[in-house]
This record gives structure tokens, C-alpha cells and sequence, in this order.
């Protein structure tokens, strides 16, 4: 029998179809504490995140925001010895429902790491790798994921004439935005994005930042970066964190322009970090 919880969680959206939340609490995170063994690395979270909007986490090294983000989608299940306490919700149910089959969650929510890691296949390969391990392998529905998934990672026209070469032939931002293609071929409801253009030169940065901006009106998007340069410009709200602790939280230009936090207010300027 089906799960009716599996069902009503991340439900498909068929194309153009409408946001299926449009609540500025469409991820909230609530009195969270997360602990490797007995090491407490996040604490008492409180924050919301609106749906279809970018979120930027900044913080100095070894604050919590990876942490954080990778509990989003519970990447950090696979560490021995973790815990939580508090909740994660989304869309108004819990990530950590028992009748939640992880995979289902990882799914719905595709993710793209600091250093671009295409597979060793071809461009195409890499783009239908999770439709095959679905089972998924009508051709027709195979090549309208592949121009999809790389128009909307502003790709598409570098690449179609090279779809069945290798993706190491591709340059450090090419394959950047083709690990974002290969995040969204399943037509995931959040993107996280753990410092995507911190192997990256200006260039190819610039090329990230207007993808981030394109992709925001169809995904929520989850952004940590150490460039508050960046942050600034293409976050709708940032979350700043400081030893673990979510130390201000607001729209962005308020965040940079007018921090209500001390702290916020020195490193963002500059003067620890």
C-alpha cells in the first residue's frame, strides 16, 4: 500500500505548472540542534525559508552552514555517530518522518558541491544518469531531459553538438553548469548549492550568478558561500551564522546595509573572518 505521506510530499510538477507552496515558511527549521558524537556544531536554529527564492548562508569557516545545508536533503545520515534535535519541514512535513524513505527526499532536492564532480560518461550520460537508475529510458523522454536541463543551465548551446563526448573535455565552469543540469534533470522543488563557484575564475562566476537568477523562478534555491560579494548579489535573504549559532537573518540588502547585529555588522565589513 502506498505511503500517503510519500505522496503528498514533493509532489512532480508537470511543466509551467504553479509552485506547489507559495508560504514564505516553505522550509522552516525549527529549535534545531545537530551534534557529531558529542559534539554540538548547531544550535536552537530558528529560521524560514520562502519558496522560490534565493537564500544565501555566509559565516566564517566552520560556523555550521554546510552542516546545515547538508541536513536539508540529510546528506549527513551517512556520518556515524550523528544526531538531531529540534525539526526540518518542508512544505509542511517533516524530513525526518519515519515513513520517509530518504532517497525520495534526496530526489526532490537536487544538489550541487563546491568542486564540479561530472561523472565518466559523456555530457548526455551524465544528464540522464538518474533517469536510468529510475528505470526511465524512453529516448524521446531521454533527450527532451538532456535540452531541457542544459538550457536551463544556460549550456545548451555550448554542448549540443558534443552531447556524446566525454564531460572532462568541458571547462572548469562548463562542467560547473553541468553538474547544475544533471541536479535539476529530475526536476527537483530546491537546489542547494555548497560554494559553487569557489574553484571557479570571474568569468565562469558571472556565468553561475545569472544562471542562480534564471533558475530562482522555478526553484528554491540554498546558496552557502564565503564571498559575501556574492551573496549580495544574487541572495534575496541571508542567514548569517557564527559558531554554530544563527547570529541575524533577513532580506539581504538589510543584512549588508543595515545589520541589526553587531557581529553581522563586522564581518560583513570586513573586519573578522
Amino acid at each position: 500500500m502506498s505511503n500517503p505521506f510519500q505522496q503528498s510530499l514533493f509532489k512532480p510538477k508537470a511543466a509551467g505548472a504553479e509552485a506547489s507552496s507559495s508560504q514564505p515558511d516553505f522550509i522552516r527549521i525549527l529549535d534545531y540542534n545537530f551534534y557529531y558524537g558529542e559534539a554540538q556544531v548547531l544550535f536552537d536554529l530558528n529560521l524560514d525559508i520562502p519558496h522560490q527564492e534565493v537564500t544565501a548562508f555566509i559565516g566564517p569557516s566552520g560556523c555550521g552552514k554546510s552542516t546545515l545545508l547538508r541536513n536539508l536533503n540529510r546528506m549527513n545520515d551517512l556520518i556515524d555517530g550523528i544526531r538531531h534535535e529540534g525539526d526540518i519541514t518542508i512544505d509542511g512535513h517533516s524530513i525526518y518522518d519515519p515513513y520517509l524513505e530518504v532517497i525520495s527526499l534526496r530526489k526532490r532536492i537536487g544538489m550541487v558541491f563546491q568542486k564540479s564532480n561530472p561523472f565518466p560518461k559523456s555530457i548526455y550520460e551524465n544528464i540522464v544518469y538518474s533517469l536510468r537508475v529510475a528505470g526511465r529510458s524512453k529516448k524521446s523522454e531521454l533527450d527532451e531531459t538532456v535540452e531541457r536541463s542544459l538550457k536551463s543551465a544556460a549550456l545548451w548551446e555550448e554542448v549540443k553538438d558534443r552531447l556524446q563526448e566525454s564531460a572532462f573535455g568541458l571547462s572548469g565552469g562548463q562542467m560547473q553548469r553541468l553538474c547544475i543540469a544533471r541536479a535539476i534533470a529530475n526536476r527537483p522543488e530546491i537546489l542547494l548549492m555548497d560554494e559553487p563557484c569557489s574553484a571557479l575564475d570571474p568569468i565562469a562566476t558571472g556565468k553561475i550568478e545569472e544562471l542562480i537568477h534564471q533558475l530562482k523562478e522555478e526553484f528554491t534555491i540554498v546558496i552557502v558561500t564565503h564571498n559575501m560579494q556574492q551573496a549580495a548579489r544574487v541572495s534575496d535573504r541571508t542567514a548569517f551564522f557564527y559558531l554554530g549559532k544563527l547570529i541575524e537573518y533577513g532580506e539581504t540588502e538589510q543584512v549588508f546595509m543595515n545589520p541589526t547585529n553587531k557581529q553581522t555588522e563586522a564581518y560583513v565589513s570586513g573586519r573578522f573572518g
